[in-house]
């Protein structure tokens, strides 16, 4: 008889072998529980306790779009795209990061899926504080935001882009290419801008950008995710010991970014090849292919 794990053991298993999108989820709903418990405590003790620990949930876990305060606590750009204060705001965006990212892994690594995630809910966030500096519209008050929705935002925008053929059953009904679901959300974001809806809506289009950029040109130096993954080894570089330096600058040292003429030559020299493939398949099925021509499409799959 197959013993069945308790909850606590399915967590720590899913935690170590359910990739990076189950980690991320995790850290999420990690997070909204805490604050949770400190705002029933909060309530519970009531009059200065609550006002005092509910700025401090704030002065933690949320980005402020007023300059002033924005400057006192920058770490908000980072925790808020973590934290989320209603269940169903953390439902909706932890569904949505569920499937987008396990699409994602199957295409890219773990890592790129963090860098995506990390990059994108910044970007997003300095587009928002941004935005309230410039625009009058904004400027007579004062909001914060928080939630994972630029992040989510840019990892599904570099899956439709990366992917613009592949489609999803909306609703699960209507078979939609991403492409086009990837439009209407950048269309529906553009318009509601200034709208006072609740919705930090510079931070989703900001998001969006990232993760479009992140997938052009991968495997150059130019590529945005590489940039910010050469600066953060930099900046590990100088906070680590002197044995680390030594194997991260060797790291470093053996690493070859290709140029984006070379990237561009290989994938367009791999699609006709992958088309080749697939055309063989439709006039003779899938079983007509060589052991190669299975690897190769296969690994394609995997690897994008």
């Amino acid at each position: 008889m197959k013993e069945q794990r308790t909850l606590i053991d399915e967590l720590k298993y899913q935690y170590r072998y359910g990739g990076m999108t189950i980690k991320l989820i995790m850290l999420n709903v990690s997070i909204f529980l805490f604050i949770n418990v400190i705002i029933v405590i909060a309530r519970l003790l009531g009059g200065e306790s609550q006002l005092f620990l509910n700025d401090v949930l704030q002065w933690l876990f949320t980005l402020n779009t007023d300059l002033s305060s924005f400057v006192l606590s920058p770490w908000g750009l980072i925790t808020s795209i973590f934290a989320h204060y209603g269940i169903w705001h953390l439902i909706f965006n932890m569904v949505f990061l569920f499937f987008v990212g396990k699409m994602f892994e199957q295409f890219f690594n773990e890592r790129r899926l963090f860098q995506t995630y990390l990059l994108a809910g910044i970007a997003g966030g300095i587009l928002e504080v941004f935005a309230h500096l410039i625009f009058p519209i904004f400027q007579s008050s004062n909001s914060i935001v928080v939630g994972a929705s630029g992040s989510v935002m840019g990892i599904f925008m570099a899956m439709a882009f990366h992917q613009p053929q592949a489609k999803v059953n909306l609703f699960g009904l209507f078979p939609v290419r991403m492409i086009w679901l990837a439009a209407a959300f950048l269309l529906l974001d553009f318009m509601n801008l200034g709208l006072n809806d609740g919705t930090a809506h510079f931070a989703h289009l900001g998001g969006a950008i990232i993760g479009i950029l992140s997938i052009q040109n991968m495997n150059s130096p130019s590529n945005i995710i590489n940039r910010a993954q050469k600066l953060s080894m930099s900046i590990s570089k100088i906070f680590s010991s002197s044995g680390t330096k030594m194997r991260v600058e060797k790291t470093e040292k053996n690493t070859r970014y290709k140029t984006d003429i070379e990237y561009n030559v290989e994938v367009k020299t791999r699609q006709m090849e992958v088309d080749r493939i697939l055309d063989k398949i439709s006039k003779s099925g899938y079983d007509s292919l060589t052991k190669k021509e299975k690897e190769f499409l296969f690994n394609q799959s995997k690897n994008g």
